[in-house]
């Protein structure tokens, strides 16, 4: 969302960064899925406070946090992601909506939240990197977490910060590693994935977990347009239905209680937009 040490409200950060408050302080939206990664590329308590705050403080009432992104945990060099959302850096004790809600979490704990008859589960990439053992264990947890939401009624997403359905970049490949999360949510027909980290946009065609174009399969956006430079890509996946690389902005979705779906990338720096509709299973 923030580069390195940038506090300019007329940066692309900055702009994306007012236009969301916008929404947040008006009422406009019932929450915000931060995709990470917060603050590049260190990320200690100094650095939320002094630069992120600064243009995405605004945004913390509503704010739900995949935890962690990559860049925002690294163990070992950079580990106060959780506690600044928990309101525990000195100079800033705002916490996110979901430590309101929810109390301290942790860098790496993935955790669930209902948004009306939306079911969503909040996971973190960066287990696969740091800890990978973790990792299997969450996928477990992810199994149980869905079938249960599915259950009982509910539509199913999954937000997760390194993305599997997406084209390359010269920064990024695919998140190979994450495929045992992909089956899992193909199990249990997850209708929507929110991912991040490529430094652009994308929307898949409903694709299952073999890389098909499916009538139930899983709707992927991958929006990384938060306000650092923007990347090219390097191949075209086939289940990519839309992309571009040269706008900043945010995805707004609009979800029903009957699994249909709105979607439209509205920009706050560049051109490129997208938008439409998914039907009712």
């Amino acid at each position: 969302m923030n580069g390195a040490r940038t506090d300019d409200p007329d940066s692309p950060s900055g702009r994306n960064g007012a236009a969301i408050t916008r929404l947040v302080e008006n009422d406009e939206i019932d929450a915000f899925l931060g995709l990470g990664d917060f603050q590049y590329d260190t990320a200690y308590c100094a650095d939320y406070v002094d630069y992120w705050t600064e243009l995405w403080g605004g945004t913390m009432p509503k704010l739900y946090w995949v935890s962690a992104p990559n860049h925002d945990w690294k163990p070992g060099r950079n580990e106060d992601l959780d506690n600044f959302m928990n309101g525990q850096c000195p100079g800033s004790t705002a916490k996110a909506a979901i430590n309101e809600q929810r109390g301290f979490i942790g860098n790496g704990k993935p955790y669930s939240k209902d948004f009306g008859n939306w079911h969503f589960a909040f996971l973190s990439s960066a287990l696969w990197q740091y800890d990978s053992a973790k990792a299997r264990e969450v996928t477990e947890w992810l199994d149980e977490d869905l079938a249960a939401a599915r259950a009982a009624g509910k539509h199913l997403a999954v937000a997760y910060h390194e993305p599997y359905f997406t084209s390359n970049t010269d920064g990024h490949e695919r998140a190979t590693d994450h495929k045992p999360w992909i089956d899992v949510m193909w199990k249990h027909r997850v209708r929507l994935t929110l991912s991040g980290s490529q430094h652009n946009y994308e929307r898949s065609c409903p694709v299952n977990n073999v890389d098909e174009c499916v009538s139930d399969g899983m709707t992927a956006f991958q929006v990384s347009t938060g306000g650092i430079g923007l990347r090219s890509f390097t191949s075209r996946p086939s289940y990519i239905e839309k992309r571009f690389s040269d706008t900043h902005g945010y995805l707004r979705l609009t979800l029903r209680d009957d699994g249909s779906f709105d979607w439209t990338f509205v920009s706050t720096s560049g051109a490129s937009t997208d938008a439409g509709t998914r039907s009712a299973p």
